[in-house]
């Protein structure tokens, strides 16, 4: 993560995006241990067991809904990406050819968006 004035870069993100399969309270309470913001939605099956135990179910996640929609893009571009055979199987045997193909199929689909 790139730093703004002098120093080392950063190696801590501000917040993390994820699915609802990491909504689990072990992961919350690890990120929230090292300063991380978990924008993590709750799942349904959760929210139901909080309100079922009443005032001892705890309180609601933080969420915050403008921030998980960014995770939109990203899982949309991996989609992208897995339409090429070749990355979605990993047929190459070199790290470096690997790379090359993805960015390869990245200026491909970016071509493509452009000239839609």
């Amino acid at each position: 993560m790139p730093r703004i004035g002098p120093g080392r870069a950063r190696t801590r993100p501000n917040a993390v995006l994820g699915d609802k399969a990491y909504s689990s309270k072990t992961n919350r309470t690890l990120l929230h241990a090292r300063g991380i913001e978990a924008v993590i939605a709750e799942p349904d099956d959760q929210k139901r067991n909080r309100l079922r135990r009443g005032s001892r179910g705890g309180r609601p996640v933080s969420f915050d809904a403008e921030k998980y929609k960014g995770r939109n893009v990203v899982e949309r571009s991996f989609a992208a990406l897995k339409q090429w055979r070749a990355l979605a199987t990993r047929y190459d045997k070199l790290a470096l050819t690997y790379r090359a193909s993805v960015m390869l199929s990245a200026v491909c689909i970016w071509l493509k968006q452009l000239a839609d």
